[in-house]
């Protein structure tokens, strides 16, 4: 294998091209960080230069070698912090903290205090609701982007002004309807977030629902569809039928799933089923007053 010559390395335009396609739209320290550079090892880890009294030559041939494996004198191994991830520690943590919250303010406390979601390390802010919380509808998508994460509100980038064209197609505005997110911090590039992470974050949206008690839930995408559903249907099978969200408390709320706005930015021509389903939720709220 040849070493790569200089003539092929990319510019700086063409990784700064790479770094904006793969996402990553922002640092996270003012200064670069070196995460290749060797750290010499602190002098309390660095091994004994002779043999305890009394041990053999291989023994002290032993003790002599550096960590890094058979070669004399190689250079200590380096190794990586181990990773923060969510365990089930976490996850009872959330469900104790939500279950304890008896308002919104309380809940969105806890969240905020809340340090056993990494997702919350890479975020601006967390995104907690907008909207009216003593509203008949709620709806709930999967997380917030990049600019729900600067303004501290779900749906406000284009996703979001789509949205609040279906809802007025129906009569609705965000003064009459709760908006949250089964994920209340960015994913660091919009990436989906992990089995982990929202198991980590049920416990907060499904506190949420309860306490905003809402007479028709509506699921925008098949993630949040999924979570306080409980299936593992997808979204285009589950669109358009009426499901059922039970409450800790034990409360039935009618759900309609839909197509999330980002989707039908994708995919405009099944605007029409979404419409379908917003008009099916319109017949719902005429029906339960």
């Amino acid at each position: 294998m040849t070493a790569a010559s200089p003539n092929n390395r990319p510019d700086i335009a063409d990784l700064l091209a790479f770094y904006a396609s793969a996402g990553v739209d922002e640092a996270l320290e003012d200064q670069p960080v070196n995460r290749f550079a060797e750290v010499a090892p602190k002098p309390a880890e660095r091994a004994p230069t002779a043999a305890p009294a009394g041990g053999t030559a291989a023994q002290q041939r032993s003790t002599n070698r550096p960590e890094g494996g058979d070669r004399p004198n190689a250079p200590p191994v380096l190794r990586a912090p181990s990773a923060t991830v969510p365990d089930e520690i976490q996850a009872a943590l959330a469900r104790q903290l939500a279950t304890t919250a008896t308002t919104l303010d309380e809940l969105r406390q806890h969240m905020a205090a809340f340090d056993g979601c990494n997702l919350k390390a890479t975020a601006k802010d967390l995104v907690f609701a907008d909207g009216n919380p003593e509203a008949a509808v709620m709806l709930v998508g999967e997380a917030p982007g990049r600019d729900e994460d600067i303004e501290g509100l779900p749906f406000v980038g284009r996703s979001g002004r789509l949205l609040d064209r279906m809802l007025a197609a129906i009569g609705l505005d965000r003064t009459s309807v709760y908006i949250a997110n089964v994920i209340p911090w960015r994913p660091p590039g919009n990436r989906t977030p992990t089995p982990h992470e929202t198991e980590i974050c049920r416990p907060f949206i499904e506190r949420q629902i309860e306490l905003v008690n809402p007479k028709v839930l509506i699921n925008l995408g098949g993630p949040s569809a999924k979570t306080l559903l409980n299936t593992s249907e997808g979204i285009l099978r589950l669109r358009g039928n009426w499901r059922v969200h039970t409450t800790a408390s034990g409360i039935a709320i009618p759900a309609m799933p839909t197509l999330h706005p980002a989707y039908l930015l994708r995919t405009p021509a099944h605007k029409k089923l979404a419409w379908r389903d917003f008009l099916e939720v319109k017949a719902k709220l005429r029906e339960v007053g």
